[in-house]
């Protein structure tokens, strides 16, 4: 009997066993990856770096006076970057993603895409390194992502060293996308192997020209490698660009932003020289100035003369009156209305053109700096050009938006406009001052209405465009006759890595966490 009962709760526990076992199998989902696939993972942290912060008309249209762009014409005193940025630090939150890179190669491991995974991580952490490291200086670079590995508090490399470093691991990134196949996942590229490896090498030049008062001869000669073997972008369908889509969850951030684009007007900086070059962008960017046109005044919206652009330095309650009095050139109202908008351009053909026309003019590398120019500004013009709109409404007193005509106010670009653009003070010019200056406006131009776009480092590099700045009205609390040359490391670091943040702060900086001190590049 005792061995029955044995053999009895044996039987009982092996039922039980073989039960549950069964109830796993029925409530697992057959559907359900037990990973998350690679394109998943890759979506996600695309979508993380290149979706705006906050996709609303008001902290999109605030971004873009911080380039001296636009100018908000609403009397608050601290509209984003016009007068002063009110959120000046920056943090290292895209390190965190370093984790989720980590998964996305891992779990592409032994499939044909496995390279082009680990060229993306790659990429993406030498994208968000430079971005960190010019903003703030010093960052923690080598031991960055590294919290599995039990290093919480990541040391802060030099800023040379983490220049260095991301010039390998772009160089590294073109070398994996080059074995790799097309993937999955990407919001950008669809996948195209080719377009990554382009843009890795692009960005590359883009970085030793950023740093170039502190470029070495082997990264200038690196950089003249790299436009001598000329795997790079060849057109603006090479741009990386975000484009948006009826997606609610996609659209363009000023869709449906009417009543803050109203307080929206292109900067004087901006109008007088596309006037200077007689641009027909101005027609694509900014709405005539109503005191200019019919009923009330005699112009043409098709007239340059018709467009007046708010000075950015004058003081808010100054600009709220003219704004009142119909003074000046609002942004375009084709802006708001279409939830597609314009793809946010990130970095651009155009701008790859200018960069080599600058190091070709500085000694660099030998080539034809004017055709580089040329190149990049017919490139963005063609892009303009490209664009489709049918947009049933129009601005207040104008007719609606039909076609590229109707979006640029009578005066669309076309081929014949692109071709005859380079007279005047568009034509390259005499001298390599006056040479440099045509490449850094047009290079400026590119940002507009970008959300802020990636200039600032030229500005702070080079000094043109000048922006206007008057000490009456500028918030720099620091110092109120000049522009930040960087932000602050984010409060965060002071309680989570203080060691490492404070030995960063001294050997920078003297001690001060301050906007007005040079970072390396700059000196």
């Amino acid at each position: 009997m005792k061995n029955l009962k044995y053999i009895y709760l044996a039987l009982i526990s092996l039922s039980i066993a073989v039960s549950c076992s069964k109830f796993e199998e029925l409530n697992t989902n057959p559907d359900t990856a037990a990973t998350v696939p690679s394109d998943m993972i890759a979506t996600q942290v695309m979508k993380d770096t290149w979706r705006f912060f906050n996709p609303n008309p008001t902290d999109w249209s605030n971004n873009n006076v911080w380039l001296k762009h636009t100018a908000r014409l609403d009397n608050s005193g601290n509209i984003g970057g016009q007068y002063y940025n009110p959120y000046p630090y920056n943090g290292f939150g895209n390190f965190k993603k370093l984790t989720d890179c980590k998964k996305m190669v891992e779990y592409a491991k032994g499939l044909p895409t496995e390279a082009s995974y680990k060229g993306l991580a790659l990429f993406l952490k030498a994208y968000w390194g430079f971005g960190l490291t010019i903003d703030l200086g010093d960052i923690p670079y080598s031991e960055a992502g590294m919290a599995s590995e039990g290093i919480t508090q990541p040391k802060y490399d030099k800023q040379a060293d983490v220049i260095a470093a991301i010039l390998k691991d772009f160089e590294a990134a073109e070398a994996s996308f080059a074995t790799g196949k097309n993937f999955g996942g990407d919001i950008m590229y669809g996948g195209d192997v080719t377009k990554w490896r382009k843009l890795c090498n692009t960005m590359q030049l883009k970085v030793i020209q950023t740093i170039s008062k502190k470029a070495t001869a082997a990264q200038k000669s690196r950089f003249a490698a790299i436009v001598a073997a000329n795997n790079l972008m060849t057109g603006y369908a090479d741009d990386l660009k975000l484009a948006y889509s009826e997606n609610p969850n996609a659209t363009n951030a000023m869709w449906n932003g009417e009543t803050n684009r109203i307080y929206s007007a292109g900067s004087k900086l901006l109008v007088d020289n596309l006037k200077l070059l007689n641009d027909r962008r101005l027609f694509y960017f900014l709405e005539p100035a109503l005191s200019q046109v019919a009923p009330l005044g005699t112009k043409l919206p098709s007239d340059f003369d018709a467009y007046e652009g708010a000075p950015t330095e004058l003081a808010p309650d100054v600009l709220a009156l003219n704004r009142a009095a119909n003074k000046y050139s609002l942004v375009n109202i084709r802006y708001t209305i279409s939830r597609t908008g314009d793809p946010w351009l990130k970095t651009t053909y155009s701008e790859q053109c200018f960069i080599i026309a600058e190091a070709i003019e500085e000694g660099w590398l030998s080539g034809d700096a004017k055709a580089y120019y040329e190149n990049g500004v017919k490139a963005q013009l063609a892009y303009y050009k490209s664009l489709t709109y049918n947009l049933t409404t129009g601005a207040s007193g104008f007719a609606p938006m039909t076609g590229q005509a109707g979006v640029a106010h009578g005066k669309p670009i076309d081929q014949a406009y692109i071709d005859g653009y380079f007279t005047g003070a568009a034509a390259y010019a005499a001298t390599k001052t006056d040479r440099l200056k045509q490449i850094w406006m047009q290079r400026w131009l590119i940002d507009f209405f970008q959300a802020g776009g990636s200039y600032y480092p030229t500005f702070l590099r080079t000094g043109y465009p000048v922006f206007p700045l008057d000490p009456g009205t500028s918030q720099n609390p620091e110092d109120k006759t000049k522009y930040p040359q960087r932000l602050k490391y984010d409060t965060g670091e002071q309680v989570t890595n203080p060691l490492n943040y404070k030995k960063a702060i001294d050997e920078q900086y003297g001690g001060f966490d301050g906007i007005n001190k040079i970072p390396w590049y700059l000196q």
